[in-house]
């Protein structure tokens, strides 16, 4: 059975997830934004709580995790590099380790820049990443602990997932990303498509996350640093990939 995957809206804009390998039942909380809803999300689906999956150490990310610890003495797995800021942490892990939810398996990235040691995992067989706040749908994460250096590495590495696969984002930013993605980027017809479509989903109250490697590869300002359109509309024609990424978050952070 393939995994199971709830999607949960937590607090004002975040989404926590639980995944449950159809197996063997084994279930884990990607991220622990609020404890309520996540005890909600179980009650309903009379799933147990196995496992915690921590992206990062922001509170909105790891602060529900001692709580639902105590309650369901779940084991709880995060990023080797901030494993003194992942309350209840019982197992650290890193780039290419593996992670297993009963038969299921997610290979883990090591994806700094919006915390300086941010993990993603990948449940490649299922076409599923669960991505936190390093990318979102035409968005990346702000570079509250990396560099942009560090920041571009690691979402090329989600850009070279296979095209298919589907990115579970932390936050429901989107349609605030496509009014900044079409002021750096106006000539992007695909990106044009796709802020319509997400403005009649934000007004239907419908979620537009997750997104897949392929739309935001077409859509999201902060994946096409190397795009000439891109390039030229900051005046960066022919400069290094970094440097137009860097300028493209700038003026995200100005905008």
């Amino acid at each position: 059975m393939a995994l199971e995957i709830l999607q949960i809206p937590c607090l004002s804009d975040n989404y926590g997830y639980l995944i449950r390998d159809g197996e063997t039942g084994e279930t884990a909380a990607i991220d622990t934004p609020d404890v309520n809803a996540i005890n909600q999300a179980l009650g309903e689906t009379g799933w147990t709580l196995t496992y915690i999956f921590n992206t990062h150490h922001h509170w909105d990310h790891a602060g529900g995790n001692l709580a639902l610890k105590e309650q369901w003495s779940c084991e709880i797995i995060g990023p080797k590099a901030e494993a003194d800021r992942i309350p209840g942490l019982d197992r650290a892990v890193g780039q290419d380790d593996v992670v297993m939810l009963g038969k299921s398996s997610a290979i883990i990235y090591d994806t700094p820049g919006h915390t300086s040691g941010h993990i993603v995992y990948h449940f490649e067989e299922d076409g599923a990443a669960f991505v936190g706040d390093t990318i979102f749908a035409m968005g990346c994460g702000r570079l509250f602990e990396g560099t942009p250096a560090q920041m571009w590495a690691s979402l090329s590495k989600i850009a070279s997932m296979p095209k298919a696969t589907k990115l579970y984002c932390a936050h429901e930013y989107t349609q605030a990303n496509a009014a900044f993605a079409l002021s750096v980027d106006p000539h992007n017809e695909a990106l044009k498509k796709r802020a319509a479509e997400v403005d009649q989903l934000r007004a239907a109250g419908t979620p537009t996350v997750p997104t897949d490697v392929a739309r935001e590869l077409a859509t999201n300002p902060f994946l096409r640093a190397e795009d000439k359109g891109l390039q030229a509309a900051l005046e960066l024609v022919g400069s290094d990939p970094v440097e137009v990424f860097a300028e493209t978050r700038r003026r995200k952070d100005n905008f």
